[in-house]
């Protein structure tokens, strides 16, 4: 049994012979043409000599006994040979009375049958030398004797031998009789072909070949006067004759590969097939048959004649060509795989995965055979696009071993070659006529589904129940959409139960399983309490149980009879009276009371008549049994019953089964005893689950309520009294709890002391702060000197420069480098089409003359701006967003009114490529060699101060005040040297600046920091911390340290701690040896299967914003993005995240992997620190907008 998914197996039963309408009509369905008229003239033939047939056919059938006893007489000596049969040969056999006449020779075959050893008739007097020579009048079937033959001793032979020779040439003239009402004897060639090494074996081949003459000889004589069933009768028999002769062919070889396994096919199989008809284009051919084969190409491309259906002709020049003899057909396929129509049609409208399944259809007659072919053809198209995969499938070693230089492709089906079992329903799907209607691929769905479990269903597969019963086959429905497929479930398979509240049910179907008691919180168990009276009140039910007195209790037990049969409480219509007051009276006990209700007619109508059969099993034995089926074999036996006893055996095999008499006796209610687990999914109710945190610790903070102040104002009946509100006054100071109290001092000394490394003692902690509240704004103390900074003039030169929304340009002047050139190119693409285009799809021609210096790059943008893909981009938007859209690629700047009414007038008179061309002259002449360009603020955010300071130099102002060394001291903020190890102590540590800030202070002055120090909300407290500190694994190191950067490089990457057989033993070996250092350890994680799939799980443009978050602990740049993604289509993922391992610094060989674009550093502006804390989520100190930052 597997528990994946399979690709199905729809029945393919394809006709292992051929008849003669069948190969009338194959040839106008491969054409996909009408028949003409020879082949209209053949199906009338054969349709007017029917009755012949059939009557000949029916004629060797009566007399088959006497055919195979004449060929057994005529090889077999020293016995009867027909006292060997098994069984009657004659099928259909009339009687004597309606019985067809005889031939003279016949009435001798019956005496020699019957007494070969005893007297012969007077019409076939002679020994065996004289029946052995004995001819026959007519020539066409005259017995020749093969030389060496024998007659074969029956007493030698032995009665096996005997048994199995008498039957095989009944065989043999039974499938004659196919032949004649088929019209074609392709069934005799299918089933003979290959038997000539077993007669060789068992048997002799020449004694066959006698017997078969024999055979002939007969059935001629009996057909004597119908001459054209006569005729195929002799026909057939010369079949037979021929196909003895030849020996066993070999099989047909598939080679296979290292990615696909090597098959074979027997030869009859191949026989048997109905083969596609080839089209050889040779030198010789009529022009009509040479047109024949190029509209045969057409069909094998496209899956229809579209140069009849719909009056298309792609590639008409290299048609003509390959008329000519000038052209190959390999390489008209190659042209038509690449014409506009093929692309239109297979390309544009798909995905890629797709298009591969469809090319593989196209190019090689066949579907997709592994998961590695896929992977293979799915980057050629990714990376070459269409004009790649088809050179790729064209030039292959396939293509030329298959079809050659001259043949159309056709399509490899059953009996071509071995196919696959793998992929087998879609190879089916494929093959379709209606394949190209269908956009969904089916065969990477297909191998995902090999991956995944299947989900819990009915061992008969999914249904269009709204419940959470499955009950078996898909039907067709308007209105749902069933997704779900047949679990291939073995017949012994038995389905998991999950216990409703059982107490040990044990075992499956076994006694301790059966009776098994719900526990307190089960199922509730109805009885019915029967009381004993005896026989002094009523003597005819003397000893009998009675219930008098218990009234109210049966109808309670009868309440539940029916919620649990019927599902309901049971409507005064639906009600079985009569079974209530017998049960009332004590004629019948619960058992039989439960049977009448099942047996009733709102019973059946409700789970019977309008159920499937299957569908129907499944409810009664919920209904009646308490649980679910166990599997195949329980349902095929309750099939069975269903099928020979109908409705009401059902009903009683269930009330009647061991089972139930087990579980429920005489006097106890049905109750539901097992589900399913989907049963147990569906009933759950939706609810949120906080995420178990293990590493919590539980903090008694012990908090005094806050008590409102009453206001002295009048209040009137009219005021509002507000109520669970805290006070706006104090908000910002309630949402801080301190776990103890800290000692009263001077709060500048004591806040300043808090902030320097060593400052307390192991006897004294730290007081902690914990925040009840969210906190959007920033809860870090100020920075020193970020108000003088803020009140610095924007335009000045010491302060920040305005937002950066000025125009910019890409230049390329003579002469130029080919590095310039391509950048060039690429941003005009980037610009003008928003992608780099592949590199069938590129303006090779304007690309050559600017590189030529025949255009200035100006008429580069033009020729970009007037390619078909920059029109279809256009004509895609609104009519009044066009001008805005050309004018922001073209000009770099946005259109203005004046414009657009321009542009739309221009677009609407005299088409958009006028109005283009008017838009490009309204470019300055000084810009003809620049691609204007706009860079946006989200992307650059602020000039950073230091690079202002390097363009101004000089222009900066100077501090007007000097730091004295006791200020210095004072303000000095700790590094983070001594915080860095304190990561591997389990206790939560302070976050600390990695910089040293020193502000000047004045007598009398305070700045901004000691400021905020001094209010009461932050005498000492710190912002709860989101990111941990930096880790780093230095040799020599402890198991613990070493199990710390472990576990928190896994967090990082994978966001979860792998499970014992995901993680990586043999990484974590080479660590712990110090054979590797931690950014080894880091790059053997990144590459693994489980960060590798974490990645291809996401959208590619997230996958380059995860990646970067995970390896560089930030956000990527724009460009780090783009490189991203150029690798990983070119090169692959794994490549792609070697680049991201690249970019970390040297220094940060041993450190483990951390959020650090959060903070505001060196080198880091305000976009990457912006775009970090909304893919973190985190505050950061920010107020982050809301937008993607992709």
């Amino acid at each position: 049994m597997t528990v994946t998914a399979s690709s199905g197996s729809p029945r393919v039963s394809p006709q292992l012979y051929d008849t003669l309408p069948l190969s009338s009509v194959r040839q106008a369905e491969q054409q996909d043409r009408f028949p003409d008229g020879g082949e209209l003239d053949t199906l009338i033939t054969f349709f007017r000599s029917g009755n012949d047939r059939l009557e000949a056919a029916r004629l060797l059938a009566s007399n088959a006994e006497s055919i195979v006893a004449r060929a057994a007489n005529r090889i077999f000596v020293g016995g009867t040979p027909l006292s060997f049969l098994e069984e009657p040969l004659s099928t259909g056999e009339v009687s004597a009375k309606d019985a067809t006449p005889l031939a003279a020779d016949q009435v001798a075959f019956q005496d020699s049958v019957r007494t070969f050893t005893g007297t012969e008739s007077s019409g076939s007097k002679g020994n065996f030398l004289s029946r052995l020579l004995q001819g026959n009048d007519d020539g066409d079937v005259r017995i020749v004797l093969p030389t060496g033959f024998t007659a074969i001793s029956v007493a030698k032979y032995g009665p096996g031998n005997m048994r199995k020779s008498v039957r095989d040439l009944g065989w043999f003239l039974r499938y004659v009789g196919y032949a004649l009402v088929a019209g074609d004897p392709s069934i005799l060639a299918v089933n003979t072909r290959g038997l000539r090494d077993l007669l060789e074996k068992g048997c002799s081949l020449l004694a066959t070949n006698v017997a078969l003459q024999e055979m002939r000889a007969a059935s001629a004589a009996l057909l004597g006067d119908r001459p054209e069933a006569r005729r195929l009768t002799i026909e057939c028999f010369d079949v037979l004759l021929k196909e003895l002769a030849v020996p066993t062919p070999s099989t047909r070889q598939k080679l296979g590969s290292s990615v696909r396994q090597g098959l074979q096919l027997p030869a009859i199989y191949a026989l048997a097939s109905e083969t596609a008809q080839r089209f050889e284009m040779r030198s010789g051919l009529s022009g009509a048959e040479k047109a024949e084969i190029v509209r045969a190409a057409y069909r094998q491309v496209f899956e229809r004649d579209i140069a009849k259906g719909y009056s298309q002709t792609p590639c008409e020049v290299e048609a003509s060509q390959l008329v000519q003899g000038k052209l190959s057909m390999r390489e008209f396929i190659r042209a038509l795989g690449k014409s506009k129509e093929y692309r239109t049609q297979f390309y544009g409208r798909f995905v890629n995965s797709r298009v591969v399944e469809l090319a593989y259809r196209h190019f090689l007659g066949r579907g997709i055979s592994s998961l590695e072919e896929f992977r293979k053809a799915f980057s050629i198209v990714s990376n070459q696009g269409l004009n790649g995969l088809v050179d790729v499938l064209i030039n292959g070693a396939e293509y030329a071993q298959t079809f050659g230089e001259e043949t159309v492709p056709y399509l490899r089906d059953l009996g071509e070659e071995a196919q696959e079992s793998a992929g087998w329903g879609s190879n089916r799907r494929l093959f379709r006529f209606s394949a190209p209607f269908e956009s969904a691929p089916q065969y990477i769905t297909l191998y995902a589904a090999y991956r995944q479990p299947l989900g819990d269903q009915h061992v008969y597969g999914g249904g269009n129940d709204p419940i959470g019963n499955q009950y078996g086959a898909i039907f067709p429905s308007a209105t749902a959409s069933v997704s779900t497929r047949p679990a291939p479930f073995g017949y012994d398979t038995r389905r998991l139960l999950v216990s409703n509240g059982l107490t040990q049910p044990g075992q499956m179907d076994s006694p301790q399983f059966r009776s098994s008691r719900p526990r307190r919180l089960g199922p509730k168990i109805v009885r019915l309490q029967q009381i004993a009276t005896g026989g002094n009140s009523i003597p005819r039910r003397a000893g009998q149980p009675s219930i008098r007195g218990t009234e109210s209790s049966t109808q309670a037990v009868i309440k539940a009879v029916y919620v649990q049969v019927l599902g309901n409480t049971g409507y005064a219509t639906k009600r079985v009276e009569s079974a209530e007051n017998r049960l009332e009276n004590g004629d019948i006990n619960l058992r039989e009371f439960i049977r009448l209700v099942a047996r009733s007619s709102p019973f059946r109508r409700r789970y019977w008549e309008g159920l499937y059969i299957t569908k129907a099993i499944e409810v009664m034995h919920r209904r009646l049994l308490g649980r679910p089926t166990f599997g195949r074999w329980e349902i095929d036996a309750l099939f069975d019953t269903a099928a020979r006893q109908g409705f009401y055996g059902l009903v009683d095999a269930l009330i009647n089964s061991p089972e139930f008499s087990e579980c429920f006796g005489d006097d106890t209610v049905p109750y539901e005893r097992f589900i399913t687990p989907k049963d147990l999914t569906s009933r759950r109710a939706p609810t949120w689950k906080e995420q178990l945190n293990l590493e919590a610790q539980i903090e008694f903070n012990l908090r005094t309520r806050p008590e409102l102040k009453s206001g002295n104002s009048f209040k009137t009946p009219g005021d509002i009294t507000p109520r669970n509100l805290q006070s706006k006054a104090n908000s910002s100071i309630e949402n801080w709890v301190r776990s103890e109290p800290l000692r009263k001092s001077d709060s500048r000394e004591s806040s300043i002391a808090l902030t320097k490394p060593g400052s307390t003692t192991d006897n004294q902690k730290q007081p902690t702060w914990a925040a009840k509240v969210s906190f959007k704004g920033s809860a870090s103390p100020e920075v020193p000197g970020a108000r003088l900074s803020r009140a610095l003039d924007s335009q000045a030169g010491a302060g920040f420069a305005s937002k950066i929304g000025i125009t910019s340009w890409v230049e390329l002047k003579p002469p130029f480098t080919e590095d310039e050139l391509k950048y060039a190119v690429e941003e005009t693409y980037r610009q003008l089409l928003n992608f780099i285009p592949f590199e069938g799809e590129r303006l090779t021609s304007a690309e050559s003359k600017l590189r030529n210096l025949d255009i200035n790059l100006s008429e580069f943008i033009e020729a970009v701006a007037m390619s078909d893909t920059f029109q279809q981009r256009l004509s895609r938007i609104a009519p009044l967003r066009v001008a805005p859209a050309a004018s922001l690629a073209l000009l770099g700047r946005t259109a203005i009114p004046s414009e657009v009414a321009e542009f739309l007038k221009t677009r609407a008179e005299e088409g958009q490529r006028q109005a283009i061309t008017n838009l490009m002259k309204r470019r300055n002449p000084s810009d003809c060699n620049r691609l204007l360009q706009v860079k946006l603020s989200s992307f650059s955010g602020r000039t950073p101060f230091s690079s202002l300071k390097k363009m101004r130099g000089e222009q900066i102002l100077a501090p007007t005040q000097l730091t004295t060394g006791s200020q210095l001291e004072a303000l000095v903020f700790p590094s983070s040297t001594e915080s860095s190890r304190s990561k591997f102590n389990s206790k939560r540590s302070q976050p600390t600046s990695k910089q040293t800030f020193v502000v000047p202070i004045q007598e009398g002055q305070k700045s901004g920091l000691v400021n905020a120090l001094q209010t009461k909300d932050a005498s000492g407290f710190s912002r709860r911390a989101g990111i941990s500190p930096s880790i780093q694994l230095k040799a020599p190191f402890t198991e613990d340290e070493l199990q710390i950067a472990i576990t928190e490089t896994y967090r990082q990457l994978l966001n979860r701690i792998p499970l014992d057989n995901e993680r990586l033993d043999t990484a974590e070996s080479q660590l712990r040896n110090m054979d590797v250092d931690l950014s080894g350890f880091v790059q053997s994680i990144a590459m693994s299967e489980a960060f590798q799939n974490r990645l291809f799980s996401m959208s590619p443009l997230r996958a380059a914003a995860a990646a970067g978050l995970a390896l560089l602990g930030r956000a990527s740049t724009p460009a780090e993005v783009s490189e991203f993604l150029i690798t990983r289509a070119r090169d692959g993922q794994q490549q792609a995240t070697l680049y991201f391992l690249n970019k970390r610094k040297q220094e940060e060989a041993n450190d483990v992997p951390q959020i650090k674009g959060m903070t505001t550093s060196s080198g880091q502006d305000q976009a990457t620190i912006i775009r970090t804390s909304m893919l973190y989520r985190g505050n950061a100190g920010l107020n982050p907008p809301m937008d993607s930052p992709l």
